[in-house]
């Protein structure tokens, strides 16, 4: 059995109105972290189980990003909506939301209304774009292509800017929780959806993942290749795996990486991982300790 994770947030009480992807998913983290986390929504109409779009596009993923997080329905434009709403919220250590700020301004959510009330509720605004730029519409592909993080026409495999939003979202709930340790007051911190694509990109803004850069192909033992049966990744970056690459290559065993950008390296490591087929390689990668990992 593994062992128990820590459960930082225990006795944490965290409210959210968060919809679609990024809030749950940071939820469904505070929660996995000890907290006790509930999520208010308007009520659905009849035949709906929720007004969240998650429910309508995946009903399989909503339930996984909910599980074990109590769930409360009320209208927040009723008197009646606003009270349970301020019932949750006198009782909770954060409020997580995905509202734009002026939204938030017309329930009464902004934070300095929420500071003169609840001291000690911090706020965590999960919005698109940071500062002035958060009432303008968008989502996980246009902070993507803002990041230059879409190329081609191709669809990105997943949605990077909505899990590294939910990431720094959670992320800001413990800094929040640490501030108050030392302040004794809540605290707002912003959680922009492009900050977090920005985030994911800085490897490539650095050079590191362009054609020519070290993980981005530049290098011979980091790069996927054909093999006899289908693909392989191989990760061996370090000289000692790279090393062990070139000599199993029939190449001097060598981590030099002035070698490993060598077009000859490139072209012998290729062709001796084209005759081999993906069960030579797992055997070749688990009797010489290298990382590789072969695909269909």
């Amino acid at each position: 059995m593994p062992p128990a994770l820590p459960q930082p947030l225990r006795n944490t009480r965290i409210l959210s109105l968060a919809l679609n992807l990024p809030g749950p998913a940071a939820l469904m983290r505070c929660a996995r972290m000890g907290a006790e986390c509930s999520k208010l929504e308007s009520p659905p109409a009849p035949g709906q189980c929720s007004v969240d779009p998650m429910a309508s596009h995946d009903p399989a993923v909503h339930a996984t990003l909910h599980a074990g997080v109590r769930l409360l329905y009320a209208d927040l434009k009723t008197p009646a909506g606003q009270a349970s709403l301020h019932a949750e919220l006198a009782r909770s250590d954060a409020l997580l939301t995905s509202f734009r700020p002026s939204a938030l301004a017309r329930l009464g959510l902004d934070q300095d209304t929420l500071q003169a009330r609840y001291p000690r509720l911090s706020l965590i605004r999960i919005v698109g774009t940071a500062g002035e730029r958060a009432e303008e519409p968008g989502h996980d592909l246009t902070y993507l292509a803002k990041a230059g993080l879409v190329t081609g026409d191709e669809m990105p495999p997943t949605l990077y800017a909505d899990m590294g939003g939910a990431l720094m979202a959670s992320e800001a709930v413990l800094q929040a929780l640490l501030e108050r340790a030392h302040t004794g007051a809540g605290a707002c911190i912003e959680v922009a959806l492009a900050d977090a694509a920005a985030w994911l990109a800085l490897p490539r803004d650095w050079g590191l993942t362009t054609p020519e850069g070290p993980v981005g192909g530049g290098h011979a033992g980091y790069r996927v290749y054909p093999c006899a049966d289908g693909r392989v990744a191989v990760a061996a970056l370090e000289p000692h795996f790279a090393a062990r690459l070139c000599a199993a290559a029939g190449l001097p065993a060598t981590g030099d990486a002035l070698r490993l950008h060598a077009p000859a390296t490139h072209q012998a490591i290729a062709g001796f991982l084209r005759t081999q087929t993906r069960a030579q390689l797992d055997a070749l990668a688990q009797a010489q300790d290298i990382p590789l990992h072969t695909l269909a």
